[in-house]
């Protein structure tokens, strides 16, 4: 990967590339509205990204399979780790470079699945965009016979810090783990802050920084502390995870969260390599709007053929037809309704939680909760 100006980019895309991070320079508030190059742009709507959540869903499944808190926290922390990869790297291995993801329009939905592949059970994927400003995507992940589902949203604040790109992950995610006494344990985990380095030489990848947290309600808690390569040490992607149960250490991981992690006590130690499987999601032809993949179908077939003048003029028509039904909305005092979640004002589970490991964290958050009539 070369440091030297734009030099991995075509010659023909240069200029636009420079203008593009002058224009991040000058930028003031929220990056996301920014209009990015059509050759950075990616072929995938936000909507899709919590799929990332489930790409082991044999790890997912496997949660409650523990039989103490202490063995089930571990196989949160593994699970949640082998996460970080599929979220944040594949993209940049896939299509050489992190790109900037399709904006969902209000109500846009994605459903997808994971089949039983081990005696485990399906695994199933619901979400929703519930809101366009700010962006807020809604998502529930479930596998009924495990007993295991996650349901949280998320959203994104970015700003320019040269030579990065600054992104302020919003939201947080619930576990839920039915246990065999019929009683449940609750993990809740926030989102880490991301860092997008290789702007100026056009080769944008993610780098995750600062802490993250999956706290317990069984009383056990991780700390995941992120480092990036400095300018004279340290290895991209490094992370020390420490898990704890009340002032007892449990286990100690650390490695790259693109490979291998390394326990303290051996048994923690795993390979992020590992395979990993896509969501199953139903051919295009079968899907309605405003299904993902077919709201976003010309602009996605655009950037794909590197036709970016079919993949702009048909993004920019999904953009004015969102605001023109704005409008209309506003004119007649409507508001949307979405159709999977409730929002709720403050989520009790956040706030119960996020006070045993931090003070600086808010007390309360927004959150989603799935409509049980779907």
């Amino acid at each position: 990967m070369s440091n030297s100006g734009t030099a991995e980019l075509p010659a023909s895309q240069q200029s636009t590339w420079s203008s593009f991070v002058k224009g991040l320079a000058s930028w003031s508030g929220d990056l996301s509205s920014l209009t990015a190059p059509s050759f950075i742009l990616s072929p995938t709507s936000l909507t899709e990204f919590p799929a990332y959540w489930c790409e082991h869903p044999d790890e997912f499944a496997a949660i409650s399979s523990g039989k103490t808190p202490e063995e089930r926290a571990k196989l949160v922390l593994r699970w949640f780790i082998l996460t970080l990869k599929c979220q944040y790297a594949t993209r940049n291995e896939k299509m050489g470079s992190e790109k900037k993801p399709l904006n969902p329009i209000l109500g846009e939905t994605f459903y997808g699945s994971w089949p039983d592949s081990n005696g485990r059970g399906k695994t199933d994927l619901i979400v929703e965009q519930a809101s366009d400003h700010p962006p807020i995507t809604a998502y529930y992940i479930n596998n009924e016979k495990a007993g295991v589902s996650l349901e949280g949203h998320s959203g994104q604040k970015t700003s320019f810090s040269a030579p990065s790109i600054v992104v302020k992950q919003v939201g947080h995610a619930i576990i839920t783990v039915k246990l065999e006494d019929g009683n449940a344990e609750e993990y809740l985990i926030t989102l880490p802050r991301l860092k997008i380095d290789g702007i100026l030489y056009g080769k944008p990848y993610i780098e995750l920084t600062e802490v993250s947290y999956i706290v317990g309600s069984n009383g056990t808690s991780a700390t995941i502390d992120y480092k990036g390569k400095g300018w004279l040490s340290g290895k991209a992607h490094s992370y020390k995870a420490t898990l704890t149960n009340g002032s007892s250490t449990i286990s100690q991981v650390e490695g790259q969260w693109t490979g291998l992690a390394k326990d303290s006590k051996g048994d923690l130690n795993f390979d992020a390599q590992m395979p990993k499987e896509e969501v199953n999601v139903k051919p295009i032809e079968e899907q309605q709007l405003p299904e993902s993949r077919l709201v976003w179908k010309e602009v996605a077939e655009g950037i794909r053929n590197g036709n970016y003048d079919k993949a702009g003029k048909a993004k920019s028509q999904i953009e004015n037809d969102q605001r023109a039904k704005r409008k209309d909305e506003a004119a007649e005092s409507k508001k949307h309704e979405l159709k999977h979640f409730n929002q709720i004002a403050s989520d009790e589970s956040y706030a119960k939680l996020i006070k045993q490991v931090s003070s600086t964290l808010p007390p309360t958050e927004e959150g989603y909760k799935l409509k049980r009539d779907n």
